[in-house]
């Protein structure tokens, strides 16, 4: 019987390379944890959102769960838009158009898990935040 299980992992946050997000204003993804490091399942993702930052409207393939660490910042999922601070959770099923705006003065971040994979970002038709 062979045993499949990862090895444990442990990542220093200084060790985190973070990079800006493609198409968003201001906003900067760093990889926690991911198949790249034999976990199985799950990547967790922190991004950081700048003061001013927008994250145009777009949908993925796959669900996110998220956990707001820090700052205060609104939300667009589907038609409501949901003003969220450090604390808040959220899920954002597959496929409903989400956006991200940083109205405040400080910075915003939040941590992002999502399921293994391939993950195909649509820019939605009506991407003006």
């Amino acid at each position: 019987m062979s045993d499949s299980r990862p090895e444990p992992v442990v990542k220093r946050g200084a060790d985190i390379e973070y990079e800006r997000v493609g198409a968003a204003d201001g906003m900067s993804k760093g990889v926690l944890v991911s198949e790249a490091d034999g976990a199985p399942n799950f990547a967790i993702r922190r991004f950081v959102l700048d003061p001013g930052a927008t994250v145009p409207k777009h949908t993925n393939e796959v669900e996110h769960e998220q956990y707001v660490l820090s700052g205060r910042y609104v939300v667009g999922i589907g038609d409501e838009e949901y003003e969220v601070e450090a604390g808040d959770s959220l899920l954002i099923p597959a496929g409903v158009v989400h956006w991200y705006r940083n109205e405040s003065d400080g910075e915003g971040s939040f941590l992002c898990a999502v399921p293994n994979g391939d993950d195909a970002i649509e820019l939605a038709d009506d991407a003006d935040v």
